[in-house]
């Protein structure tokens, strides 16, 4: 039999580390008795799990990763199999890494315990062919996004909207007096933010077009601060690319300065990605850029289903930043985007008036991301087995 209370957990990477900390936390709050075991790392051993195993080792992209550390990732697959199907718990959340999570779930659906799924893979933006994979491994699928219901539920899949954790990290609660104050930054002056990406080729590919623009945008605006938020993994190599740029970059490394910066700044440059959400949060005009190797910008062509590459457009089904992909991401663009945001009020301040509709999407009604997540985990629970006495699928691999 399956203790009762026991939540089975499985994250692979920092983001997922955190929201699943954060949701142990909220599940404690209305559960005291629920127990946890699984894979995850620093933020959710503070909450009490102990790892199976070092969570970092799933947090491998692409297959000049994946393919040398294959035989370590199998061990761990069938490690996590084993360890769940001898604890027998109520349920598995695994959240986000779907490449491991996905092949995890499909090996232990159908043993009496619900597989729910945070956060879904994009299936809606391309390859929308693996849903179909998808719903045969887990059972239920919690949302970040309010658009993500209509189009699962199209394909059959149960799943709750919970609300994005963007909401609860503090984007918008920086104070850009104490930024200032901080590095010396005089007020007259107009802090920029710079962000090239998280990831290595993210960074290799838009830093030179992202220098030049503010060798444009500084040779009529010597007032420009640029800042460039990053992380610990690539900051060495921001400074080594930001070397040739006119002005230096304040770098940041700490995720707890980057509220503060956006509190402080005019505009924004980004890359495509969660940081859209971040910077609409705060309140940041902005201007998005992403660039791939040719050959992954050919097959995304293909394959790509929806209009928009930033968030922030998806949600407002309308371009309300500016994108400019690939061919576009140049120099010569980017740089009269930025001017005009830095410029004219009129239009920064069109920016930030749909901001705010935008970041009302984001929340579940009533309650924090976190708590909708934990309410979704336990009405899931309560649930099971399902009507009709089934308890899940035939276990597939």
């Amino acid at each position: 039999m399956s203790r009762p209370r026991l939540l089975y957990l499985v994250a692979g990477e920092p983001s997922g580390d955190l929201l699943g900390a954060r949701l142990m936390a909220a599940l404690r709050r209305a559960d005291p008795a629920i127990e946890f075991a699984g894979v995850g790392g620093p933020r959710m051993a503070e909450q009490g799990l102990e790892s199976l195993f070092p969570y970092g080792e799933l947090a491998l992209m692409g297959l000049a990763e994946v393919l040398p550390a294959l035989s370590r990732i199998l061990r761990r697959l069938k490690e996590t199999r084993e360890d769940i199907l001898a604890r027998r718990p109520a349920g598995l959340v695994t959240i986000d890494v779907p490449g491991f999570t996905l092949r995890l779930a499909a090996q232990v659906r159908g043993h009496g315990f619900p597989v729910i799924h945070y956060v879904a893979p994009q299936v809606w933006a391309w390859r929308q062919s693996r849903v179909k994979k998808i719903a045969r491994r887990i059972d239920h699928l919690l949302l970040l996004l309010p658009f993500e219901r209509d189009f699962f539920a199209r394909h059959g899949i149960a799943a709750s909207f919970v609300g994005h954790p963007v909401i609860e990290s503090g984007a918008d609660q920086g104070d850009g007096a104490r930024f200032r104050a901080a590095h010396g930054i005089e007020p007259h002056r107009r802090v920029l933010l710079m962000l090239p990406g998280s990831r290595r080729g993210e960074v290799e590919r838009l830093m030179p077009a992202f220098g030049e623009t503010l060798r444009l945008l500084c040779a009529d605006r010597p007032d420009l601060v640029p800042v460039a938020p990053t992380v610990p993994h690539v900051a060495p190599l921001v400074r080594a690319r930001s070397d040739a740029w006119p002005v230096a970059p304040l770098i940041l490394e700490r995720a707890e300065e980057k509220p503060d910066a956006y509190a402080a700044a005019a505009a924004a440059l980004t890359k495509s990605g969660t940081s859209t959400l971040e910077l609409a949060i705060a309140g940041v005009p902005m201007a998005v850029a992403y660039r791939v190797n040719a050959v992954t910008a050919m097959i995304a062509r293909r394959l790509i289903k929806v209009r928009f590459a930033s968030l922030v457009n998806l949600l407002a089904e309308r371009e309300v930043v500016p994108e400019f992909i690939q061919e576009q991401c140049v120099p010569d663009r980017l740089a009269p985007a930025m001017a005009a945001l830095l410029d004219d009020p009129a239009v920064a301040g069109a920016q930030r008036a749909a901001f705010a509709a935008i970041a009302a999407m984001l929340r579940p009604e009533g309650m924090l991301p976190s708590e909708a997540a934990a309410a979704a985990v336990l009405r899931v629970l309560a649930g099971w087995p399902r009507a009709g006495g089934r308890d899940g699928a035939e276990p597939r691999g």
